[in-house]
């Protein structure tokens, strides 16, 4: 896609000169219009309005509490900017996350660090950025955060990440909070892992971290997690030990299957679960790091049929994207809904959607009833802004799928990030 000076003339005497004429606004939207059917597929396009009415709704709800984004979902720079002029902190898994965040904007001292495997390098990146805390993750890696930051000459806060044993109802390459996980510490290491941070002169004991899983649904499971940390929280302060902060983890699920009638989750339902069943002190604060629930739903793959093929019992509709555009159907055995981008009131058929991969798991949805699909058309997959363009690989030599950002303000990136029209 090729922006040509009159387009970036017009769009910035728009934007920048005349915001409030009604005549300009239309004019703006006829060639936004024009813009996006030029953009050559598959590429994602995100609704920054639904976003931002999202972090509204979190925001309003999530009163008394700490909310960082998990930047594993989406770290896309213009939506992850977004996010940190909210206010909201970070959750990184990386070095390359922290340093991430920080570009983005996110404050240093608002920054969590978890992971199980965390390098010495990345430690350092996260001391030398003094951000809010390390969820440590293993009884070594107390003692290689503590040596990191003596060789730095530098203090740290540390929270434990437990696991409560609790098996939610999820897909089970995203369960993290059984005991037998590579994921956090068990109850009955707890006191062994304090043992150490007291041994250790540079980091301290601040918090307690959890986090069970995602893409959950079903609010029994944060109800089971509520009780559980207050047995852990109780059997940790009848030891005269204080915890300052409880990081609850995310894991909110969003609705796949109606995206339309459930863009924004309902967070209200969500706190109400930890302000009915979770018992805090005045001297607590609650965290969560939310992520899917977020960005999920604001995002949407664009892709073209490029073949419809008749099989012997079925057909198929072979499009222009990929698990290497969208992994999710692939890896989790995820579902999307897929629904095409002009409505032209055929009878329903049912299809296999599958992409151009080598690979037979190169599939996006099996025996799917859509309108009556022909070469040329385009379909809208949704709800991709979680686990979507942060997963994208070039596995075949795939270029990467470009972006299409609108809202009040328009965003339009080309495919490989080679030209770029960002009017902030």
């Amino acid at each position: 896609m090729v922006f040509n000076s009159y387009h970036v003339k017009f769009l910035t005497y728009c934007y920048y000169f005349d915001k409030c004429n009604i005549f300009f606004h239309l004019a703006l939207t006829i060639l936004y219009i024009s813009l996006k059917r030029k953009m050559k597929t598959p590429y994602y396009s995100y609704n920054l309005n639904l976003l931002e009415r999202t972090l509204q709704d979190l925001i309003f709800e999530a009163k008394n509490y700490k909310i960082h984004y998990a930047i594993k979902a989406n770290n896309d720079i213009q939506i992850n900017k977004i996010i940190a002029k909210f206010g909201l902190g970070a959750d990184c898994v990386s070095g390359n996350e922290i340093l991430h965040a920080l570009k983005c904007g996110f404050s240093n001292n608002k920054i969590v660090f978890a992971g199980i495997g965390k390098s010495d390098e990345e430690i350092e990146i996260a001391l030398n950025n003094n951000i809010a805390c390390f969820n440590v993750e293993s009884l070594q890696e107390l003692k290689v955060i503590n040596y990191v930051a003596k060789r730095l000459n530098k203090k740290t806060s540390v929270a434990l990440r437990i696991n409560p044993n609790i098996n939610v109802d999820t897909h089970q390459y995203i369960k993290t909070g059984i005991n037998e996980n590579k994921f956090g510490i068990s109850f009955n290491q707890i006191l062994k892992a304090i043992e150490i941070i007291d041994s250790c002169h540079f980091i301290s004991l601040t918090g307690l971290h959890f986090h069970i899983g995602s893409q959950i649904t079903n609010l029994r499971n944060f109800e089971y997690l509520a009780k559980k940390v207050n047995f852990i929280l109780n059997y940790i302060e009848e030891k005269g030990i204080k915890i300052k902060h409880i990081n609850l983890g995310g894991g909110l699920g969003i609705d796949y299957d109606s995206p339309y009638e459930n863009s924004i989750p309902n967070f209200k339902k969500y706190f109400n679960v930890f302000k009915k069943h979770l018992t805090t002190k005045p001297y607590h604060t609650v965290h969560f790091e939310l992520g899917r629930s977020i960005v999920g739903q604001c995002g949407d793959l664009i892709t073209t049929v490029l073949y419809i093929k008749k099989g012997i019992s079925k057909k198929f509709a072979i499009v222009d994207a990929g698990m290497t555009d969208l992994i999710r159907p692939a890896l989790y055995q995820a579902k999307h809904l897929v629904v095409k981008c002009k409505t032209e009131f055929n009878e329903i058929e049912k299809y296999d959607i599958v992409g151009p991969i080598c690979e037979s798991s190169d599939k996006f949805i099996s025996n799917y009833s859509i309108e009556k699909l022909k070469r040329g058309d385009q379909l809208k997959i949704k709800s991709v802004g979680a686990y979507g363009q942060v997963m994208v690989s070039e596995y075949n030599l795939r270029t990467k799928p470009g972006v299409f950002y609108h809202g009040e303000k328009l965003h339009f990136e080309t495919r490989n990030s080679t030209k770029k029209l960002i009017l902030n």
